[in-house]
């Protein structure tokens, strides 16, 4: 009789929660380079382009980095899906917030 492997759960949530991660980024990136000049500036790494080449890298580089992060801490893990959800699900919509003209502009610059 074969031996039944134990799946787990763990990788999955932690491929999920990493993309709130970086949606949460991508916003926060947002939110501070379009109200802090300097941040503005130093997220410029292509002129064509201006600070959207920071945000977007740095967001990117934040997903992956989670993403190892999670994967590995929970690599054999059975963990509480409907709690990464829902977080993952909080996250998206802050960053996806936080990349608005109406949101940040309250800020001022």
């Amino acid at each position: 009789m074969p031996q039944q492997k134990n799946l787990t759960n763990g990788p999955a949530a932690a491929a999920i929660l990493s993309a709130g991660i970086g949606s949460m980024a991508l916003g926060l990136f947002t939110t501070l380079a379009e109200t802090i000049g300097s941040v503005g500036k130093a997220l410029n790494f292509y002129n064509p382009v201006g600070s959207l080449s920071g945000k977007t890298t740095l967001a990117v580089i934040t997903w992956l980095v989670s993403w190892i992060i999670l994967g590995s801490l929970w690599k054999n893990k059975q963990v509480s899906f409907g709690g990464v959800f829902a977080t993952s699900l909080i996250l998206i919509v802050l960053g996806l917030i936080g990349t608005f003209p109406p949101f940040y502009e309250m800020f001022g610059k």
